[in-house]
């Protein structure tokens, strides 16, 4: 790293060991090991202390970085911003709040109010605040629960954590709070129903009526999905899903909330993964892409209706949605944003991450074509998952163990891919692709080439 000798980036590691909690990492490895600590980014790629490269092909590792690295126009644009002004509580607005809830809202049809927060997990915890509000306002608390699906993943709070469907997450966290109901997943590949296609589709969303049936849909108030599930094994909802998952919420006056802190601003190809599906939503939730990571930010976006239910009685001092978000305050993150959205724009970045996404699907077909242990392979955009599997006949997983083997080789060969891990009991057998949506074709094929010799090393 530039200006720093050999001696300052030792310096650096041991203050890490000595004083940083890192996140999802058990420390006892570095008693004996280093951490693995990123100095610089480019593009593409980054580099560690030590001077080794790497091709991130996850996008700073959690599907944030969707730009790059290395925006200068970004960081140019959060320092004059925060020269200007760098915060004041949301309770007033700001000139850059303002601009891009502007330009969000142009993207988003039927939907009109923009609520800043600072992270997914806030975003989903106000809009799981605001369906328990209206509950008490208009239906005397009943109507309170919220449905969320297997698989799927919302947050690391408590209360997101009991709308998580990743059983192994959420292990030593309870109680949760009550009102969180689960409905199946709609993982093709591992079918509940003998059914295939849009037969299935159609059935994982009846199983969802079901389920609210059985709790009465007068209790019900709202349905939590992500538009492809990601943590959860990168699930795209198969035809016939989402159509009739519109319908059954529409029938039972239940409001639909669209998880998209993955897939929004572009990671499908579409600004947010709900455009695909035609899904008119009452809330969407989105954070990782919406300043790359440049600075921190959450929204959660809603509609002019479900606005209204908080300022329809001026008599009622307790009537507004009575909420904060401290750093939802700061104008780093709105400045950042509109400047990432610029960009994504300018450089037609929506249609490259659709090409490369079909280049990406397409080599991930070919490593299941050489390789037995791939047992399905599925994605949309760039956002791709290839599953593993011991033996395709039955479909039994390949340990977690085995696939932390391929994701270490991959590192080994310098490129960062991401996998399943610690989420689904049994079932934690899938990589995971995310690279930034400036990707090249020669990205891309080094991404699977690395992919497909760390493969033949594991398991031969």
């Amino acid at each position: 790293m530039d200006g720093f000798s050999d001696n300052d980036i030792r310096k650096v590691i041991e203050a890490d060991k000595a004083h940083v909690w890192h996140h999802l990492t058990q420390h006892k490895a570095f008693e004996t090991a280093d951490p693995r600590i990123i100095v610089e980014g480019k593009g593409m790629r980054v580099w560690d202390a030590t001077g080794k490269e790497y091709i991130d092909a996850v996008s700073g590792a959690v599907w944030t970085v969707n730009v790059g690295y290395g925006r200068e126009s970004i960081a140019k644009a959060i320092a004059d911003q925060l020269v200007k002004l760098n915060y004041f509580a949301g309770a007033a607005g700001s000139i850059p709040g303002a601009i891009f809830a502007d330009k969000l809202i142009a993207k988003m049809p039927g939907l009109s109010r923009v609520y800043y927060a600072n992270s997914g997990s806030e975003a989903n915890e106000k809009a799981f605040k605001m369906v328990r509000q209206i509950a008490h306002k208009r239906y005397d608390g009943k109507k309170h629960k919220i449905l969320y699906r297997d698989r799927d993943y919302h947050g690391s709070s408590i209360g997101t954590m009991a709308a998580g469907g990743q059983n192994e997450r959420n292990i030593g966290y309870g109680p949760f709070p009550e009102g969180f109901v689960r409905v199946p997943h709609c993982l093709e590949y591992r079918a509940q129903w003998d059914l295939s296609g849009e037969e299935y589709g159609v059935r994982a969303a009846e199983a969802i009526e079901a389920v609210i049936l059985h709790e009465g849909p007068d209790t019900v108030g709202a349905l939590c999905l992500e538009p492809v599930t990601a943590g959860g094994g990168v699930i795209v909802p198969p035809e016939g899903y989402w159509p009739r998952v519109q319908e059954i919420c529409d029938r039972y006056d239940i409001l639909l909330h669209i998880d998209e802190v993955v897939c929004g601003m572009g990671r499908t190809g579409t600004w947010f993964g709900y455009e695909h599906y035609g899904l008119r939503p009452d809330f969407v939730t989105l954070a990782k892409g919406v300043a790359s990571g440049y600075a921190a930010i959450g929204v959660m976006v809603t509609t002019e209706q479900v606005f209204d239910m908080f300022k329809d009685d001026a008599s009622d001092p307790m009537n507004y949605f009575r909420d904060i978000s401290t750093f939802g305050g700061c104008t780093a993150g709105p400045a950042a944003a509109i400047e990432n959205m610029r960009i994504i724009e300018d450089e037609g970045l929506l249609d490259n991450c659709t090409a490369m996404g079909a280049r990406g699907l397409a080599n991930l077909e070919a490593l299941m074509e050489k390789h037995k242990v791939v047992g399905d392979v599925r994605g949309k955009g760039l956002f791709l998952g290839a599953e593993l599997v011991a033996d395709r006949a039955t479909k039994e997983p390949v340990s977690e163990k085995e696939v932390g083997a391929v994701v270490a080789e991959c590192a080994a060969q310098g490129a960062i891919i991401g996998s399943m891990n610690r989420s689904v009991p049994g079932v934690n057998n899938v990589l995971c692709l995310a690279p930034a949506l400036i990707a090249t074709p020669d990205d891309i094929d080094q991404i699977t080439d690395t992919m497909d010799r760390a493969l033949t090393k594991v398991f031969g």
